[in-house]
């Protein structure tokens, strides 16, 4: 009744005025009366307002996914607990595929799903949820692992299978392939660093795959500190690049003989612009240069160097591993410590190497890609890249990055625009390798403009679609730059909660058990380099922050040991030495981890190990 009273206070006011001339006031009446039906509309139905505003979100048929979006964008939970997704496909009718893994990269003696590695998940009621889910393909007990890359071309379902790249008649109206495969491609090289292959097919049936490297730099021994890269570095015959197949052949060998690019450390995401005829491939960069090389560059550099890639790939090209790597400082490649480099000046024969169209932050690894030609997002996106950034471990001691989607933007003529964070929230809060809930491993489009994204930590998949309006379209209110390549690895780090009473440092490892001869102290102080607070421990990067394991290292809490008899002396020899050619995993440990220890520090972290191992 607010809006009466109002109007009332208008007459009122105006009774003295009764003497002006008719007309004036019928104006003034008439102005009166507008201003009534103006307010009284706007305090009658507040919510027309603020529904034209919010229609995306008011739009959004549930809000079960947890990711943070640009205005306007839905997402829902496709499917879940599918396996280690990895790279996924979409067909014209909506169906999704995609291929799992359970090599190398997992924890061992993890069970794989039951049925086959090959997925097929379809929404048939519109709820943006797969009420259909088919398995098949290899399993287990038929001696497969499964794999990454997986792609639909020409009536046909193609997958990587172990070393062999695989194709399935797929008829139409077929959900899964209703036959055996056959092999395109055998001999792929497996093991190392790198073993996943994935790959593309051009729209002239050319078939073209990655093989990663074996190592992280082509070092006399992996990963070890001060070991010269290898001259020349005899890897590059059968790894670090571009291979090219006819997909319509068979029983294709892999041979040296068949490479189409060098130079590329591991390039899981390919982005096709079919108008342009552009191939953009994804570059993970190299780790460790602190930790093998601590007097040419700073702790904080771990964080910050090298930057991730995306190249555009050309016949012949080669992309610099590993002689190079990418100077966010500089915005140039430069020459690598193994290779005669001087932490940043020397460019070498790096001068004659081909740079990237685009770079991101250091170690986020960028797992999938694809390019947006499609029209249901706002014109922003059209022509650009969304890329899965899998998330860091060689960032630590300092916050690590990654675990979301970036979108970057493509004029025309291929020259990179603004770099967007679309999706994060992936890790539910825990930016880690051992805690992130979801890592996002593969992206693709489907049909209707729709984005797909897998996850390869508890195979969930997630469906994002635009439901905004013309506010919500425009590029300002989608924007949320990238950080900054150049920026303090500190910088962006979530500030953590600490309790109302204080914290007492040394309150968790007081109550954790003591290896003989060693002391509460002691213990702590290994706490503490385990958790990067002293000596750039990167432990955690591994282990995980409770040490109870990551897919790149072995749990230490289950009393287990490969390397030692699980003494305290034995644990900190294990340490003092490193692993080299693990058992059960893929990646080498350096000595000390890559830190700079002191002996009374190695043996500190191995009695905290023990203690973790005890408890």
């Amino acid at each position: 009744m607010r809006y009466i009273n109002h109007f009332s206070y208008f007459l009122i006011f105006k009774e003295g005025s009764m003497r002006l001339p008719g007309l004036r006031l019928l104006v003034l009446v008439a102005v009166a009366l507008a201003a009534f039906i103006a307010v009284s509309s706007m305090v009658s139905h507040p919510t027309e307002s603020v529904s034209a505003s919010g229609a995306a979100s008011s739009a959004c048929p549930t809000n079960d996914s947890g990711l943070t979006l640009p205005p306007g964008f839905c997402a829902t939970i496709f499917a879940d607990g599918i396996g280690h997704a990895r790279h996924l496909a979409v067909a014209p009718n909506g169906v999704v595929y995609v291929n799992t893994w359970s090599g190398s990269y997992y924890p061992p003696n993890q069970p794989a799903p039951s049925g086959g590695f090959l997925v097929a998940l379809q929404d048939k009621t519109g709820s943006g949820k797969a009420d259909v889910i088919e398995r098949f393909g290899g399993t287990e007990q038929t001696g497969d692992h499964g794999g990454t890359g997986i792609t639909l071309f020409n009536g046909s379902l193609y997958a990587e299978s172990n070393d062999r790249i695989i194709r399935y008649a797929l008829p139409a109206g077929a959900i899964v392939p209703p036959g055996p495969p056959v092999t395109v491609v055998s001999g792929l090289p497996l093991g190392g660093d790198h073993p996943m292959h994935p790959f593309f097919i051009s729209s002239d049936g050319l078939l073209y795959v990655d093989v990663g490297t074996a190592t992280n730099a082509c070092q006399l021994r992996n990963r070890t500190p001060h070991s010269p890269g290898a001259q020349p570095c005899t890897e590059l015959k059968t790894r670090g690049g571009i291979w090219r197949f006819d997909a319509n052949k068979t029983d294709q060998k892999f041979s040296p003989a068949s490479r189409y690019a060098t130079g590329i450390r591991n390039g899981e995401g390919f982005g096709v612009d079919p108008i342009h005829h552009r191939v953009y491939v994804t570059q993970h960069g190299r780790d460790q240069l602190h930790a093998n090389w601590p007097e040419l560059y700073k702790p904080e550099e771990e964080a910050t160097l090298p930057s991730e890639e995306v190249v555009l790939l050309k016949e012949g090209g080669d992309y610099g591993w590993p002689e190079c790597y990418y100077d966010p400082y500089q915005s140039k490649l430069v020459l690598a410590p193994e290779y005669g480099g001087d932490g940043g000046h020397k460019i070498g024969v790096c001068a004659s190497k081909i740079g990237p169209v685009a770079a991101f932050p250091a170690h986020w690894a960028p797992n999938g890609m694809t390019f947006y030609s499609q029209k249901q997002f706002p014109a922003f996106y059209h022509g650009g890249l969304f890329i899965a950034f899998h998330g860091s471990w060689d960032r630590a001691p300092y916050a690590q990055g990654g675990y979301n989607i970036v979108f970057q933007q493509l004029s025309p003529s291929g020259t990179p625009g603004r770099c967007q964070v679309f999706a994060a929230g992936f890790a539910g809060g825990f930016n880690s390798p051992g805690q992130a809930l979801h890592r996002p491993s593969g992206v693709a489009e489907g049909p209707d403009g729709s984005l797909y994204v897998a996850d390869d930590v508890r195979g969930r998949f997630y469906k994002i679609v635009y439901k905004g309006n013309a506010q919500d379209a425009s590029e300002d209110a989608s924007y949320r730059p990238c950080p900054s390549l150049t920026a303090s690895p500190s910088e962006g780090a979530q500030a953590q909660a600490t309790p109302p009473e204080g914290t007492h440092e040394n309150a968790g490892t007081a109550a954790l058990p003591v290896p003989p001869g060693a002391t509460h102290a002691m213990v702590a102080l290994g706490d503490r380099i385990f958790h990067g607070q002293v000596g750039n421990g990167t432990c955690t990067a591994c282990h995980g922050t409770n040490g109870a394991g990551t897919p790149l290292g072995p749990d230490l809490t289950k009393n287990k040991w490969l390397w030692s008899d699980g003494s305290w002396a034995g644990i900190t020899k294990t340490i003092q030495d490193g692993v080299l050619q693990p058992k059960q995993y893929r990646s080498p440990m350096p000595p000390n981890g890559g830190s700079q220890l002191t002996p009374e520090q190695t043996r500190a972290v191995g009695a905290y190990v023990w203690a973790l191992s005890h408890q």
